[in-house]
C-alpha cells in the first residue's frame, strides 16, 4: 500500500511539489477501521461540494470511494485517510485556467489512544473561505503555534464580534448542564459536530456562545474526524471539567454510530 498516492498510482515528487508552490485546493480527513467510515456520505458530499467552489468540477462520488478504498490496509487495521483535491498543472500566472482536478489519498496510522483534554485560549481571527475545507492552514497552524509557544496546546476562533466560531482544526460544542449548545457563525460545517448532533438523544441549541460568557457552561469539547469528541479542560481562564460525565456519554453516542462500507 503507498503511503501517497494520486489518482491510484504512487505519488511523483514533482505533483506534490505543485500543490505545496500554489497551496491551492481542499481535502477532507477520515477515520477508517475494518473498510469502514463514520460519515461517509458527509466525507463524500463536501469533496464534491468544495470541488464545485474551488474548481467548477464535479467530482465523481464512485471514483472518490475508490481511491479511498484502495489505500486502506488488508488487516483493517484504523488509519487516518486525507483526500486532498488539487491540480498540478494549475499555475500563480493562471489560476483561472480549465482545472482538472487531481486526487491526492494519503494515510497514516490512527491514534492508539484518545489524546489528552485540550487547554486552549481564545484569538480573533477568521478563516479564509470558512465554510470550505481548503488547503490554506498557515493561519491556524500561525495561531496554533502561538498559543503553544504561551503554554496552551491549540486556539480558539472567535469573530469580532467577539463569538465563539470553531477551534484551529476542529469544531467546538459546550453543555450548560440541561442541552448541548452549538456555537453560531461562519465555521466549517464538521462532520463529527454533524454525526453527533444526529446520534445525541437529548436537547440541542444552535446560537451566538460569546467568548466572554463561557463560565455558564458546565462541559466543553473539540470535535473532528480522527479523534471523535476531546475534552476541553480550560478556554483562557475558565475551566471545565474534562471528566463530566455528559462528555462520556457523547463519546459513547459517537462510537456507536455505524461506520459506511467504503
Amino acid at each position: 500500500m503507498a503511503e501517497i498516492e494520486i489518482d491510484g498510482v504512487p505519488a511523483d515528487a514533482g505533483q506534490v511539489a505543485a500543490l505545496g508552490l500554489l497551496n491551492y485546493g481542499h481535502f477532507t480527513t477520515l477515520r477508517a477501521e475494518a473498510g469502514r467510515v463514520r460519515g461517509l456520505t458527509l466525507h463524500l458530499d463536501r469533496l464534491v461540494r468544495d470541488g464545485r467552489t474551488l474548481f467548477g468540477a464535479a467530482l465523481d462520488r464512485e471514483v472518490l470511494r475508490r481511491r479511498i478504498r484502495s489505500v486502506l490496509p488488508a488487516d483493517g487495521s484504523a488509519v487516518i485517510v486525507r483526500v486532498t483535491v488539487f491540480d498540478p498543472a494549475l499555475g500563480l500566472e493562471r489560476p483561472g485556467a480549465d482545472a482538472a482536478p487531481r486526487l491526492l489519498v494519503t494515510t497514516r496510522p490512527a491514534p492508539a489512544a484518545a489524546p489528552a483534554p485540550l487547554r486552549v485560549r481564545t484569538v480573533e481571527y477568521r478563516r479564509e473561505l470558512p465554510e470550505v475545507k481548503h488547503v490554506g492552514l498557515f493561519g491556524l497552524v500561525r495561531q496554533r503555534r502561538l498559543a503553544q509557544l504561551d503554554g496552551y496546546d491549540d486556539a480558539l476562533l472567535v469573530g469580532p464580534d467577539g463569538l465563539v466560531t470553531e477551534g484551529a482544526t476542529w469544531n467546538v460544542g459546550f453543555h450548560d448542564g440541561r442541552q448541548l449548545v452549538w456555537p453560531e457563525g461562519e465555521a466549517l460545517p464538521g462532520v463529527t459536530a454533524a454525526l453527533l448532533g444526529r446520534a445525541h438523544p437529548g436537547r440541542q441549541w444552535r446560537g451566538p456562545v460569546a467568548a466572554g460568557d463561557l463560565g455558564r457552561f458546565e462541559a466543553a469539547f473539540a470535535l473532528n474526524a480522527g479523534v471523535g469528541v476531546r475534552p476541553i479542560a480550560a478556554v483562557d481562564g475558565t475551566a471545565f471539567d474534562p471528566a463530566h460525565p455528559v462528555l462520556s456519554a457523547l463519546r459513547t453516542a459517537y462510537e456507536r454510530i455505524e461506520g459506511e462500507e467504503v
